[in-house]
């Protein structure tokens, strides 16, 4: 059985980890490398980094920090936010990131998923979709943080961002997004039935039960998760040995 992974996540502004709602109200939780070395310590599998300065100054100051970031930590992370040409995945992937995350960009342009697929190879290629479920039952892509409806329909599109070259799917629901009441499990089941490359879930976690769930019902690869590490709620490596208890694979 492949181990699943825990994945915390970090919102980067300016060089600093920030944690908000929905980009507001940004509270500074601390240096960006130090934490990350902290979460490698405590047994985190990989880290994601979500670059969200608005400015080509605060873009400049996330590539130095990548640089930092792949010279003080020893596990693979993903890099996403802005992202939106081949040139700029090449500047974060050649100032050592393991891997890129694309969303909104790749919705405008999906052949951008091409593009880098073709030039690194698909194993360095995440494509993030946020979708809502609306009251018909369908999954609609959004993008711009949830905020815009694209034309995109959740399950044909991840399925044409496997066929591109994306290596693995960040699927986050916004109708669970903050809640912290859980996954919506069946969705990510079927997902994971669909596709042949990983599925990580994000957005909704409250509890180790929330994260077992969507380990096993909902089929996920990996499990992503920020607030219930950054406050203190759990670590890592308690996360882990909960999920041991209940027979869960994990690294």
């Amino acid at each position: 059985m492949v181990a699943k992974r825990i994945i915390p996540c970090l919102d980067v502004k300016d060089g600093r980890t920030v944690k908000g709602v929905n980009f507001v109200d940004l509270r500074d939780v601390g240096d960006a490398v130090a934490l990350g070395q902290y979460y490698a310590r405590c047994g985190a599998d990989e880290l994601v980094y979500l670059d969200i300065s608005a400015s080509k100054e605060g873009r400049a100051t996330f590539t130095q920090l990548v640089e930092r970031i792949s010279d003080g930590i020893n596990i693979p992370f993903t890099v996403g936010g802005g992202i939106s040409s081949l040139e700029d995945a090449a500047r974060l992937l050649d100032a050592g990131a393991d891997k890129i995350s694309i969303n909104s960009a790749a919705i405008a342009n999906p052949s951008l998923i091409d593009q880098i697929a073709s030039r690194y190879g698909s194993q360095f290629v995440v494509v993030a979709i946020d979708a809502r479920c609306g009251d018909d039952g369908v999954w609609r892509v959004t993008t711009h943080g949830g905020s815009r409806q694209s034309d995109k329909e959740l399950f044909s599109w991840a399925s044409e961002a496997e066929q591109r070259g994306a290596g693995e799917i960040l699927f986050t629901s916004m109708n669970h997004d903050g809640t912290r009441q859980g996954y919506p499990c069946e969705t990510f089941a079927r997902m994971s039935q669909e596709l042949s490359i990983p599925i990580i879930a994000s957005g909704g976690a409250g509890s180790v039960k929330d994260i077992a769930e969507v380990l096993t019902e909902g089929r996920a690869d990996a499990a992503l998760a920020a607030s219930i590490f950054h406050f203190g709620e759990i670590t890592v490596g308690e996360l882990k040995s909960e999920l041991k208890k209940m027979n869960i694979c994990v690294r």
